[in-house]
């Protein structure tokens, strides 16, 4: 099995973990990662390393890309449509006008309350296992800071409950549910998520993703990305052959800086693509190339 990546189109009623477990069993090997949890009603794009890629996941790129469906003039105790019903207004005086111009305040970095049912820790405890257990009430959750780069009205149904179509990037750690919930409250009528699709994660596209449909009937159509592929976004410093012999035995390399102290750097040779991860920081006062994650040996 190839040290790599897949781009996995996770199905509607699946966990992550669900989709990790399905695909050990698929590609017969333990050794398998997600990058970014989606909600189980959720579909899209799941990145999935396999092999030695696992310890490249805290490398890929942060940005993710949503199409959600959100419904205003109902509210829900998990914001989104998988929960119970909490109200209900009628939600027909609502323009298109209206929600243009409060979507204005859900982009650039903004502050978010996740939803009661997620997995943001709280006092050392998961929210959703607090919610199961009735303690919504006395939990004081705690605002976060995220980015959304974007978000564009793709439809508009007007009605009693009425449904508009976003397309949405942000950064990591953003909660659609938390934006459709926010909106409807700025609307005055409630809202929350009736559908979401991930579009794009981790540099990965719903376009190239693969079902499990194909894994399971073609696996010979199964692509892996190659690690220095999906390292591409990263600054790149090439060493010789014999610096990137020396570098990969754990040395650290007298240079002048390319990029930053202490932000990771794709580092190769002329004959090899991908070396690892290294990070430029001081020694003695003088900065040194060091590795940071050897994942491959110069050829």
């Amino acid at each position: 099995m190839p040290d790599g990546f897949l781009n996995l189109y996770k199905p509607a009623g699946w966990t992550s973990h669900d989709c990790v477990a399905k695909l050990r069993r698929l590609l017969k090997t333990k050794k398998i990662g997600h990058a970014g949890t989606l909600d189980p009603a959720a579909t899209g794009v799941l990145p999935v390393a396999v092999g030695r890629a696992t310890r490249l996941l805290q490398y890929l790129p942060s940005d993710k890309a949503y199409r959600a469906v959100v419904q205003l003039g109902i509210t829900t105790d998990t914001d989104d449509l998988e929960g119970l019903l909490l109200t209900q207004t009628p939600a027909e005086h609502l323009t298109l006008s209206d929600v243009t111009e409060q979507l204005v305040h859900f982009q650039g970095e903004i502050q978010q309350v996740p939803p009661m049912y997620s997995a943001v820790h709280v006092n050392g405890r998961r929210l959703y296992d607090l919610a199961r257990q009735g303690k919504t009430e006395i939990i004081d959750v705690p605002e976060r800071n995220v980015v959304v780069h974007h978000i564009d009205v793709i439809d508009w149904q007007p009605g009693n409950v009425s449904s508009v179509t976003l397309d949405i990037t942000c950064g990591a750690g953003t909660y659609i549910r938390s934006i459709a919930r926010d909106l409807g409250e700025r609307l005055g009528v409630g809202g929350t998520l009736a559908s979401l699709l991930r579009t794009k994660s981790s540099g990965f596209t719903l376009e190239s993703s693969i079902s499990f449909e194909i894994l399971s009937e073609r696996p010979e159509q199964v692509q892996f990305t190659a690690p220095g592929v999906a390292m591409e976004h990263l600054p790149k410093v090439t060493l010789s052959s014999e610096l990137g012999r020396r570098w990969c035995l754990g040395q650290r390399l007298s240079m002048t800086p390319t990029i930053d102290l202490e932000q990771p750097i794709c580092v190769m040779t002329e004959t090899c693509p991908f070396l690892g991860i290294g990070i430029f920081r001081l020694r003695d006062g003088q900065p040194h190339l060091a590795p940071k994650m050897v994942f491959a040996q110069p050829s």
